[in-house]
């Protein structure tokens, strides 16, 4: 026996009130005929519910040591009788020692995987189990997170945004410090610690953590008491929580910088005041960039909002907040403790209005996961929407009342519409309910159709039944099933009853079925300039194996628009494939026709070829900004269906671009408008005379001193991005050389890399001596990856090289790191460098899958895929799944998705004479 793990062994002993001998005190326990297979199946999980309840976890960790943790867990819960075996789920580093009810098991039936347990010492009713195991501490592929600060110095000060930044109390940037954190989300609550790791055994947990004597700990519960132990350090121990679900326990440790409402130790588990007591948590190195007044407010004001809204006090003990550096996700929605995204939150220069809106809909979304998907969450993965699209939903709802300006529902059609539609048109889409006969696999179900696609279906559905009878189902949900599971059926069902309605056909077609329905609109006029038919009339986007075919329910309203007179505004039902809209029929004839009006339908509303015309003339003179913004959105699905010319497209967008003063928007035309010329049109003289007036475009609003700064900052960051003509490339060097002023200060830190990477990209001469210069400029925390990031897209066969082995080879690589890079491996200026690895970026696929986070795979997929528009690179990726047709189906799904997006561009540039 190791000393490591006797010692372990003995400390279990002590926990159980026995000796502590060499050898184990009791017989082998043999491994059952028929061991469950990897991963957590569904058969497990519901012969696991329905034998289990009345959980606790008393977690108990020694953070001291440098690559792993040591622990123990006494495991308390009540089970039927003639259950059979039990089995806990754990793949960490080490298991020590196993008690069952008090005897200790010599050699646990353990295949790293499962921990069995025999029937034989368990009893019908209460149990209580212990065990003694180590966890892995790394950068990457374990539940606890390393982030390693490399100690910088310099003589240039860090990028500072806040006059507070001058506080002598707030350190100075990268000390070198430590900082860790959990994060187990969807199923590697196992990976730290025996469990069982399902959603609908929710526990209670109770966290003892012991770290060096300068760290602070943040975990689920309240703080109730902090005990210095041998040689300095301090066990913090927190009170048990409500029953959560296992992916949501968390802890974080380290040097931490706090701010807000001092730590106290509590007799209780419950703050006085949750919001008013919230507290912040940064990295030391940052704490000074930190705009923690804001971000404190912003998490106070949803919080207390959303109790309003719910019916429902905050439902656990309290909140704090955690910026994570080297976060792999925008935030996640720990109890008690919501980690965000460092870099998505600290803002090291002026930000745009985009920005701050991003960073508040994040909170907003982290917030609301509290009550949807906290208080109530799913019972399988399967329903995965039903906290994701509820939460990205009530996020809309939080902004539209706290800061309706600028207009909620335009930002919530920005942010979820196009991302929706783009991957349900795709061969490659699922429905919302996606089955999972494995918890293995959750980690495919993340992506657009839930974050995106289910959350505009929840905006249908709201308008459908009307916004008081919706948020009444909403309070019976969260009231039925506080603190435990649920399903879409009972939503749907709490939503219906408060309603009055059948929403069953609602929930076969949006909930069930995959893909988007595109909605033609057909118009037809007399002579005497009336209307004498208007229809709606739907059709499947893609053509999906078994779909259940049918027509999607729902309400939109139609907007005849009149230049010259008032609109009419219709409300109109589907009621099938066609819908005619008698109400319309003997009006004059409108200049155009827009079937979604508000955007309250999910669907690809496509304008008959009159509207078109008119929308594609005029669309930048609609005073309504999210009607401008359908508008433009309209158009463009026009010219991915191949109905209007991509040069037609952005010589319009481009001349509506010079115009527009909303920010949102101007970058929804930019972003297209670049799309259009990048990818859909042939090199050649069109497309590089539309690219220089869009850069000159660009250089002249940077210094238009009659522009706000959201607007001014937003050209300057697509020049950054785009430049290639030789006034272009001179800016970014005047930039960088201070003989070009921003906003008449010299150019911020990350707009400085930005600089870098475009000229690294290009080719310049002198790039690659601007990149070291950089490295040593940027003293700062976020230096290391910054140059990470732009080092990816320098122009070399022998860099892309060394950068893909380091990919799957350097274990202390952050993904985060990793995915900030491949932009820049995958550069569009470099798609020959970058083509010969696109075959093996694809058979690394399913390996990612396994041992990466949720959002990795598509990540890396929509990289190298997306970086291309050839069709050597199609071929590529068809080659690559014709040589796997035993590729799994949820790989498959991912690799399909921006598979079909490289095809819509590869068809409609040959259409364009490519």
């Amino acid at each position: 026996m190791m000393p490591g793990m006797r010692a372990s062994v003995c400390l279990l002993a002590a926990l159980l009130g026995t000796a502590c001998a060499g050898a184990a005190p009791h017989e082998p326990t043999p491994l059952p005929a028929a061991p469950p297979g990897p991963g957590v199946s569904l058969e497990l999980a519901r012969a696991r519910a329905a034998a289990l309840r009345d959980i606790s976890y008393d977690l108990e960790l020694d953070l001291t040591g440098r690559d792993s943790a040591r622990g123990t867990v006494a495991i308390a819960l009540e089970r039927a009788a003639g259950a059979g075996d039990l089995v806990l789920d754990f793949r960490g580093q080490a298991l020590h020692a196993v008690a069952v009810n008090g005897r200790g098991i010599a050699r646990p039936a353990w295949d790293s995987q499962h921990i069995i347990l025999p029937a034989a010492l368990l009893t019908a009713g209460r149990n209580r189990l212990q065990l003694a195991f180590t966890a892995r501490i790394a950068a990457a592929g374990a539940a606890i997170i390393a982030v390693d600060e490399l100690r910088r110095g310099g003589d240039a000060a860090p990028e500072r945004s806040r006059p507070e930044a001058a506080r002598p109390d707030l350190p100075a940037p990268a000390d070198g410090a430590r900082y860790l954190y959990t994060l187990l989300v969807p199923s590697d609550a196992q990976l730290l610690f025996p469990v069982f790791d399902q959603p609908d055994l929710k526990a209670r947990f109770r966290w003892t953590i012991t770290v060096p004597g300068a760290w602070r700990v943040l975990a689920n519960g309240a703080l109730a008491a902090r005990d210095t132990v041998a040689g300095g350090s301090v066990r913090w121990t927190f009170h048990r929580t409500p029953p959560i679900s296992t992916y949501l326990a968390a802890f974080a440790a380290g040097p931490w910088h706090a701010f807000g409402t001092p730590e106290v130790e509590r007799a209780g588990p419950r703050a006085a005041d949750v919001a008013g007591e919230t507290r912040l948590l940064v990295r030391r190195s940052r704490a000074a960039e930190a705009d923690a007044d804001t971000l404190l407010a912003l998490n106070r004001a949803a919080l207390r909002w959303l109790e309003q809204y719910f019916g429902v006090d905050y439902p656990f003990d309290k909140l704090d907040v955690l910026l994570a550096p080297a976060f792999p996700f925008g935030g996640m929605e720990h109890v008690g403790g919501i980690f965000y995204n460092e870099s998505n939150f600290i803002f090291r220069e002026p930000p745009t209005l985009t920005r701050r809106l991003g960073r508040a809909n994040t909170v907003y979304h982290e917030v609301a996961h509290q009550w949807f998907g906290d208080l109530v969450t799913m019972r399988w993965f399967d329903d995965l929407w039903l906290k994701e699209g509820f939460a990205t939903f009530m996020a809309a709802r939080v902004q539209a009342q706290l800061t309706p300006d600028p207009n909620a529902w335009k930002t919530f059609y920005l942010r979820n519409k196009p991302a929706a539609y783009a991957v349900d048109v795709t061969s490659g889409t699922t429905a919302v309910w996606q089955e999972l006969p494995n918890l293995d696999l959750a980690k495919s179900h993340y992506g657009a159709i839930v974050y995106n696609k289910a959350p505009s279906i929840l905006r249908q559905l709201e308008y459908l039944v009307g916004e008081e009878p919706f948020r009444r189902g909403v309070q019976q949900f969260l009231r039925q099933h506080a603190y435990g599971n649920a399903t879409w059926q009972d939503l749907l069902a709490a939503i219906g009853a408060s309603a009055g309605q059948d929403l069953a056909r609602f929930g076969e077609q949006y909930i069930l079925r995959a893909g988007a329905p595109i909605v033609e609109t057909e118009l037809a006029t007399g002579d005497d300039g009336r209307i004498t038919s208007l229809v709606l009339r739907q059709r499947p986007a893609v053509t999906l194996p078994g779909d259940r075919g049918g027509w999607w329910p729902g309400r939109v309203r139609v907007r005849l628009g009149y230049p010259d007179a008032a609109d009419v505004v219709l409300d109109v039902p589907f009621t099938g494939v066609s819908t005619e809209v008698a109400a319309a029929v003997g009006r004059p004839a409108p200049a155009y026709v827009f079937p979604n009006d508000g955007d309250y339908g999910y669907g690809i509303f496509l304008p008959d070829a009159r509207s078109a015309a008119w929308l594609l003339a005029n669309a930048a003179t609609l005073s309504d900004d999210l009607a401008r913004a359908l508008a433009w959105g309209a158009l463009w699905d026009l010219v991915r269906e191949q109905r209007l010319a991509p040069a037609r497209f952005a010589a319009a967008a481009i001349v509506a671009f010079e115009r527009e003063r909303d920010e949102q928007i101007s970058g929804l035309l930019l972003g297209r408008a670049t799309t259009a010329l990048e990818r859909y049109l042939p090199p050649g003289a069109a497309r590089s005379g539309l690219a220089e007036r869009l850069e000159a475009v660009l250089l002249e609003r940077t210094g238009a001193a009659a522009l706000p700064y959201d607007l001014r900052k937003a050209a300057l960051d697509a020049l950054l991005g785009s430049a290639r003509s030789p006034a272009g490339v001179a800016a970014l060097q005047d930039f960088l050389d201070g003989r070009r002023a921003f906003d008449g200060k010299p150019l911020p830190q990350p707009s400085r890399w930005a600089a870098v990477t475009r000229l690294l990209a290009l080719g310049e001469p002198g790039s690659l001596a601007r990149l070291t210069a950089e490295q040593q400029r940027d003293s700062t925390a976020e230096a290391p990856r910054s140059a990470f990031a732009a080092g990816a897209a320098i122009p070399s066969a022998a860099g892309k090289a060394a950068y893909f082995a380091r990919y799957f080879e350097d274990s202390q690589l952050n993904e985060e790191w990793v995915t900030a890079s491949l932009a820049g491996f995958n550069h569009e200026l470099q798609d020959q460098l970058s083509l010969p690895w696109l075959r093996p970026a694809l058979e690394r696929a399913v390996w990612l899958r396994d041992h990466r986070r949720i959002f990795f795979l598509p990540r890396w997929l929509d990289a190298f895929i997306g970086g291309h528009s050839s069709p050597a690179a199609l071929q590529v990726v068809d080659d690559f799944l014709a040589a796997h047709p035993d590729l799994p189906a949820d790989v498959r799904r991912k690799v399909l998705q921006p598979r079909d997006e490289l095809a819509r561009a590869v068809q409609i540039r040959a259409a364009n004479g490519g």
